[in-house]
């Protein structure tokens, strides 16, 4: 009985907020409609990063907005499964794989030798190495909860995913046109680089629509190997307490090293795989998956402060702007070890 009216005291702090996103969902896609060259999910990225940098969002939309760029962004995504199929995925192919395992394990080493080079504390170098190298926010939660991080080391982590993450939204798009990459090769580029889902969702529609499903096929790729690395990084930290007989923190995190969305939008993949779904039936997804999309990426754009600069302190700042560079530059170089038949 308790629980289930703290799930409805829940759900109505989540109202005001997902109330704004949708009007300005709604807006963002009636200037697409005005402008066909504007992504219905640019525009609504666009006009959360507005209000929330001009202070024109009020505090009371906080929860609504946080529960669409988590919650509704990871139903976009199983959505967004129905529109794949595994056919597509083994399009990857063998050289495709190694790419993408090379970004990661590049990026992840990189990033925290570079951490070692700027004195920065182990902590916060391994978990902005998980970050910048598989999925961002998702990927630290999940390595601070095996390792027992300490949360101000996550925070600056999380920080800094957030800030390069998107930064890469507006600045990938504009180099992508200028080294006049195509619709695939730069979803491929935005998934193999960009840091968290909605980043790569927002990156790869605001350089072409075409440009998403390559995006996402790269990116959940990356996802995949957070379980494995993860798993070894969380029994090496048990096997050092046990040898230290240090106790484990009592309040520490638990999260889940494979995201459960991940499962469902695999499972939907291979829905879609079966083709038992209508033409107009998977049409009816699609749309509900691009609402679902652009009200995440308004609650993702109101996140974005800029402000925040000023609270990452200079060496965590250069940290994760030399591994936004690393990230950046090795995947465009491993990319090209992918076909372009996706």
């Amino acid at each position: 009985m308790q629980r289930g009216a703290q799930l409805i005291k829940s759900t109505q702090g989540n109202v005001p907020g997902l109330a704004i996103a949708g009007l300005a969902v709604f807006c963002g896609f009636a200037i697409s409609w005005q402008s066909s060259s504007i992504s219905p999910l640019t525009a609504s990225l666009l006009i959360g990063a507005i209000l929330g940098n001009t202070g024109a969002m009020p505090r009371f939309a906080d929860p609504g907005l946080k529960f669409a760029s988590r919650r509704i962004l990871r139903a976009g995504i199983v959505l967004l499964g129905l529109q794949l199929s595994f056919n597509e995925v083994a399009r990857l192919g063998g050289r495709g794989f190694i790419a993408v395992i090379a970004v990661v394990v590049i990026t992840f080493s990189g990033t925290q030798f570079i951490a070692r080079l700027l004195h920065v504390s182990p902590g916060l170098g391994l978990l902005t190495a998980t970050g910048y190298s598989i999925c961002g926010v998702s990927a630290i939660s999940a390595m601070t909860g095996a390792v027992d991080s300490d949360e101000e080391d996550a925070t600056y982590a999380i920080a800094l995913v957030t800030l390069f993450g998107s930064i890469s939204i507006f600045v990938l798009p504009a180099l992508g046109h200028l080294l006049e990459m195509g619709n695939i090769r730069f979803g491929m580029w935005a998934g193999s680089s960009v840091h968290d889902v909605a980043q790569v969702v927002a990156s790869a529609t605001a350089y072409s629509p075409d440009s998403l499903p390559a995006a996402v096929i790269v990116k959940l790729t990356r996802v995949v190997l957070l379980a494995p690395l993860v798993a070894v990084f969380a029994y090496r930290h048990a096997q050092a307490k046990k040898n230290s007989h240090h106790e484990p923190h009592v309040n520490a995190a638990r999260v889940s090293p494979l995201p459960m969305f991940i499962v469902l939008f695999l499972a939907a993949v291979a829905v879609r795989t079966s083709g038992t779904l209508s033409a107009d039936t998977l049409g009816h997804f699609k749309q509900a998956e691009r609402i679902m999309l652009a009200l995440a990426l308004v609650g993702l754009g109101a996140s974005v402060s800029v402000k925040r600069l000023r609270l990452l302190g200079a060496r965590p700042f250069v940290l994760g702007l030399l591994s936004w560079l690393l990230v950046v530059a090795t995947s465009v170089f491993t990319i090209r070890l992918i076909p372009l038949n996706l």
